[in-house]
């Protein structure tokens, strides 16, 4: 028999069971207790936001720097449905967190913040655990677990608060989770797939984020075909310093990758759901083989059709074509001995010119990727601004890399580079954002960055308009006014916050800031002001 306690202690022993040494929240009626306990029982970290969408996304960025199980908890009602853009990144990101979420008393039906909770989950694509009864704690936590891993989303585990202060005999349960390597797919297909790669006279490889793991059996494929490599945007890094290394695949190419990659014959795709961004909605797969290779089912066939479809683990199917290539004795296609690697990489940068009072953004993307620490997580909102960051800006590795734009959403930046800061102590986090989603879900958290101490670099490009919206309105020759803001100095506003703001207006200025940057001991923001008429179009 397991020691007897109450419940709330139960949920946070069985937390700490799964190997939770760390918690982002907020706190309320029906969690408090159990932050408590792990807290002061269990010795673990409690990480609080100032908002209860903060802390999903803090988690979702931990699960992926970290590479575990990412932790949230909130109370519920209106805590709950503040999640909901988060568990929709989450969800449509295949990141695997939990969320243990406080509900209502279940002989309360009236209460005032009672919502129907798991339709709501239900709603956003995460998945749903109820915790059933006091003596079913342990268990329910660990089915809660085990589906995140399994299912590769959030899931959000159902509290009631009314269980808390009931006792419990707690029974330590962790479920094994299945994470051997599938297999390779045989017969048929494979002989078809093989077939078009040994054929192929021009065949490129291409990697998603389902396959950064099989980084070094790709490339030996890619040196057997003598091959350039490519990645999507979540695998960005993958291939760093290897000398075929084309970068990201897709509408982010530069011109000669992307001409490059029209010519190719054969596409053999890792990993990846190959969706329109990648594939510039189906313009470079044309006249064209596509050898598709995923793990998940339902990632294959979703942007595109492909010619031979393998639903198989990346690193051995790599293996496996390297094999038979080498015992039918299939020469290289010999494409990479021509390729000029410094002519296919560099995106052009054009004139430093720009109104008086801004910085040219292309220009200072190009000087901070001089300037920023080398060893940084990169973490970038959604927004206008965004493809260029994605062009310019390097990430040491896939992992060192936090894209936020499974969703669509802008504003959720600052809160996963505070979780990727505190699943990377010892490294710097630099975040890019623009204005209009800085203010709307950066101010309320930059200060919990500087609570934390942490080592954050934060990028504003403040164009004093909502981007996107503003070059529409341009477009069609209309008033693009109702797009402008008269924003407050964000560098001021983050001084004020207890870090270091820094504003920019000329080139002499940026250097000021690098200096600065390089002697931070405080989150610093490098507030860029840019000429809403002289922004980069996005490339998407």
């Amino acid at each position: 028999m397991g020691k007897k306690s109450y419940v709330y202690q139960s949920i946070a022993r069985a937390a700490c069971d799964h190997g939770v040494d760390t918690m982002f929240g907020l706190m309320g009626d029906a969690n408090l207790f159990m932050v408590d306990s792990f807290v002061r029982e269990c010795g673990g970290r409690f990480v609080p936001a100032a908002h209860e969408g903060s802390s999903v996304l803090m988690a979702l960025a931990y699960s992926h720097v970290a590479g575990k199980v990412g932790v949230a908890t909130v109370t519920h009602g209106p805590a709950l449905t503040n999640c909901m853009t988060a568990l929709t990144e989450g969800a449509r990101g295949h990141i695997p967190m939990v969320l243990l979420a406080g509900d209502t008393p279940v002989d309360a039906p009236r209460h005032l913040q009672s919502i129907d909770q798991r339709e709501l989950v239900k709603a956003s694509g995460a998945g749903f655990e109820q915790l059933r009864t006091p003596d079913t704690v342990g268990m329910d936590v660990a089915r809660a677990f085990y589906r995140a891993q399994v299912e590769r989303r959030p899931i959000v585990l159902n509290m009631p608060a009314d269980f808390m202060w009931q006792e419990a005999v707690h029974i330590s349960h962790v479920l094994d989770v299945f994470t051997a390597p599938g297999g390779v797919s045989q017969g048929d297909i494979l002989d078809e797939a093989i077939g078009m790669i040994a054929s192929a006279r021009r065949p490129l490889i291409l990697a998603g984020g389902g396959a950064v793991g099989a980084r070094d059996q790709l490339i030996r494929l890619a040196d057997r075909l003598e091959a350039p490599l490519a990645t999507t945007l979540k695998a960005k890094g993958l291939f760093n310093d290897h000398p075929y290394n084309i970068d990201i695949f897709g509408t982010l190419s530069t011109p000669a990758a992307y001409d490059l990659i029209a010519r190719s014959d054969c596409i053999v795709c890792f990993g990846t759901g190959l969706q329109d961004f990648t594939t510039d909605r189906g313009k470079l797969m044309k006249d064209k083989r596509i050898v598709q290779v995923d793990v998940d089912p339902t990632a294959i066939g979703g942007g595109l059709h492909p010619d031979a479809a393998l639903v198989a683990d990346a690193g051995l199917t790599a293996q496996t074509i390297v094999y038979w290539l080498d015992q039918a004795e299939i020469p290289p296609s010999g494409v990479t001995r021509d390729l000029d690697i410094a002519s296919l990489t560099p995106h052009p940068t054009g004139t430093n010119k720009t109104a008086e009072g801004f910085v040219n953004f292309v220009h200072a993307l190009e000087r901070l990727e001089v300037a920023l620490p080398k060893d940084r997580v990169l973490v970038t909102d959604g927004g206008r601004f965004m493809t260029e960051i994605w062009c310019r800006i390097s990430a040491p590795d896939p992992q060192s890399f936090v894209v936020t734009t499974n969703f669509g959403s802008i504003g959720i930046g600052l809160q996963e580079a505070i979780g990727a800061g505190v699943a990377a102590p010892g490294r710097p986090v630099v975040l890019f954002s623009g204005d209009g989603g800085f203010m709307m879900g950066g101010i309320n958290e930059f200060n919990t960055a500087v609570r934390l101490g942490l080592d954050l670099i934060v990028i504003v490009a403040n164009d004093s308009a909502y981007g996107a919206e503003h070059i529409q309105f341009l477009d069609r020759q209309m008033d693009p006014s109702l797009t402008e803001f008269h924003w407050p100095s964000f560098a001021e506003v983050a001084t004020s916050l207890g870090g270091l703001g820094i504003k920019v207006h000329t080139i002499e200025e940026l250097e000021t800031a690098i200096k600065a940057m390089k002697t931070r001991d405080r989150p610093v923001l490098i507030e860029l002001l840019l000429d809403p008429h002289d922004v980069p179009r996005m490339r998407i």
